[in-house]
């Protein structure tokens, strides 16, 4: 039954026709969404128990009210369900489970029902074109756009990038930037997520892929591909560093980026209020890299440690203020640009430092290989600086040294490896002073040193150590042995071995080696490991069986032995006792007969 309405049928599909292209949704989504509004305003006319439907025709824009009713075939409640006998009279193909549209009569909107609806509709469009901006900007994370400040709101910027809005945080703005209504502002889309409500993209003009992407705009050669961005460091709003290479070696990287008399680089820091951009080369050899980055700093010298990525830089006394720049902003940068953490010293410092390790060093080897003086700076000028080196060093280096002969290294190395061993001593007396565990010293890989080290940190047990992780005894800032070089596979060996020797572990035999070394004891008997077992088996309860019956038999023979062996010795006595006598009568007939 068609329901009468005040305004024009077709007003409704005009409605939703404009709705639908000013928010860029589906027109069929905001037609859905009236017929929810009006929906609504029927339960409110009827009563909320029924279970009212609406439907709008997509041509004429009638607009048509329907209660649902499900058969059932004991009705027990009236609003929402109908007998099978009464739903036969209406429709003939009823049956139990399936649903009669009774058709309402019109309803008028009043303002409160009217008011309902428009929340509905509004609510519903909202949510459809929040969908949209999500589907539409999701992969597009890493995207430069452009827009225009809407408005303004505690320093966080909404901008209108025409199809939808998004946020510009105050923290991923450029500092001392003050935005205005209506300015045009480009920005990176740093974040697109679902949010039930609120902004749902997210810029920053404060993101090192923001001055990528501005480069990429204003030289064609970076947009290309010719000219790569290597890495770039920002201290948003002041100062930054960029690292290029070019692809073709006819091309200058840097002159290509800052561009006739310098043209490129100033309309990128224009865009960023006037941050200054050092623009250096890239090199795929650490120390130049480093180098390079510190400019507009010299360098005179650098000492790398590729393992805990730190490089020691040594620049003139006058240019050390210009390499830390100001308060420790060209250093920051150089080191985040690079990757790695850089100790900037001076020419005179670093002298200084080289003089206490060089006198520190010679007065070790005096006293650990009790030679002179000379002899002991000859050997730190030549690269020696710990006694293991001097041990186990090949022989011929050594005598390599200007007048070093055979007998003099043999002597050296004699000396210290006295002096290991004098250490050793020393360290396992600290050790058993300090009450360290003696089960600890059969951990592999756990030096004397190592233990007194452990010791003065408390740790002096086996629960002890097993309960360290690998962190606390390797980690670079705090660990107990970093000053050992010790790797993490062989901290991570230690542990578990600490751990399986104090039982928190078992020490139970794999079962993949015990079939490894059944299948090997197999191999070389040339019989299948099975069967051997099987056959030892046998034999072991075949003996069993017979051991008792043995021990049974055994006792007879046993005793017929011992029978036997006392009659022949009783015999032996009888045969000595009648030679003796007749030895003896034969020397009283001799006397006798004298």
């Amino acid at each position: 039954m068609s329901t009468a309405v005040g305004a024009n049928r077709l007003e409704l599909l005009q409605i939703a026709d404009a709705v639908a292209r000013e928010k860029a949704i589906d027109r069929e989504i905001v037609i859905e969404a009236m017929e929810e509004a009006i929906q609504k305003a029927a339960r409110g006319r009827y009563g909320s128990e029924n279970e009212i439907r609406a439907q709008i025709d997509r041509e004429s824009g009638d607009i048509r009210l329907f209660r649902l009713l499900e058969v059932v075939e004991e009705v027990e409640n009236p609003a929402i369900e109908i007998a099978l006998f009464d739903a036969e009279k209406e429709r003939e193909d009823a049956e139990i489970g399936s649903f009669i549209a009774e058709p309402l009569p019109p309803i008028d909107f009043g303002r409160i029902a009217a008011q309902t609806a428009k929340q509905v509709i509004v609510q519903k469009v909202r949510d459809a074109e929040r969908e949209r901006q999500y589907e539409e900007y999701k992969d597009r994370v890493g995207e430069m756009v452009t827009g225009i400040v809407k408005r303004v709101e505690y320093g966080n910027a909404v901008i209108d990038l025409g199809r939808a809005e998004a946020i510009l945080r105050r923290d991923q703005a450029l500092p001392r930037e003050h935005l205005r209504n209506n300015e045009r502002v480009r920005a990176y889309i740093r974040e697109v997520r679902k949010e039930q409500r609120g902004p749902q993209i997210f810029l920053s003009r404060t993101a090192p892929e923001f001055m990528r992407e501005l480069f990429a705009q204003e030289v064609p050669e970076v947009y290309d591909s010719i000219i790569e961005i290597r890495a770039i460091a920002r201290d948003p709003g002041s100062r930054a560093k960029i690292a290029v290479i070019s692809n073709d070696s006819s091309i200058d990287p840097v002159g290509a980026c800052v561009g006739m008399r310098g043209s490129r680089v100033q309309a990128v820091v224009s865009e960023l209020q006037g941050e200054k951009i050092d623009i250096i080369q890239w090199s795929p050899d650490s120390a130049t890299f480093i180098v390079n980055a510190l400019a507009p700093a010299e360098v005179v010298k650098v000492v790398l440690d590729e393992d805990t990525q730190r490089i020691e830089v040594v620049v003139p006394d006058e240019q050390l203020s210009l390499a830390i720049g100001r308060r420790g902003q060209n250093v920051r940068l150089a080191s985040q640009l690079t990757g790695w953490t850089i100790d900037i010293l001076t020419e005179e410092a670093e002298s200084e430092r080289r003089q206490e390790e060089f006198v520190t060093q010679s007065k070790m080897f005096v006293e650990m290989l009790d030679v002179d003086e000379t002899l002991a700076q000859l050997l730190v000028a030549e690269g020696f600086t710990e006694l293991e080196e001097v041990a186990y060093v090949e022989a011929e280096e050594l005598v390599s040294i200007e007048g070093f002969d055979e007998a003099l290294v043999t002597e050296l190395q004699e000396r210290a490896i006295e002096g290991l061993e004098a250490k050793q001593r020393e360290s396992e007396e600290k050790r058993k002073a300090l009450g360290v565990s003696d089960d600890l010293t059969e951990i592999v890989g756990l030096t004397s040193h190592m233990l007194v080290t452990l010791g003065e940190a408390e740790i002096k047990s086996l629960e002890d150590f097993a309960g360290l992780a690998t962190d606390e005894l390797i980690s670079p800032e705090d660990g107990l042995l970093r000053d050992f070089e010790l790797s993490e596979e062989e901290a991570n060996e230690m542990i578990l071995k600490a751990r399986r020797m104090a039982g928190w572990i078992p020490e139970e035999e794999p079962p993949e080696e015990a079939a490894e070394d059944t299948g090997e004891a197999a191999a070389k008997t040339g019989e299948p490991a099975v069967e051997e077992g099987a056959e030892a088996a046998e034999s072991k309860a075949a003996e069993d069986a017979t051991e008792p019956a043995a021990k049974q038999a055994e006792t007879p023979d046993d005793t017929k032995t011992e029978e036997d062996t006392s009659t022949a010795a009783a015999a032996q006595a009888s045969e000595e006792d009648t030679d003796l006598a007749v030895k003896t009568t034969a020397e009283e007939e001799d006397v006798e007969k004298s």
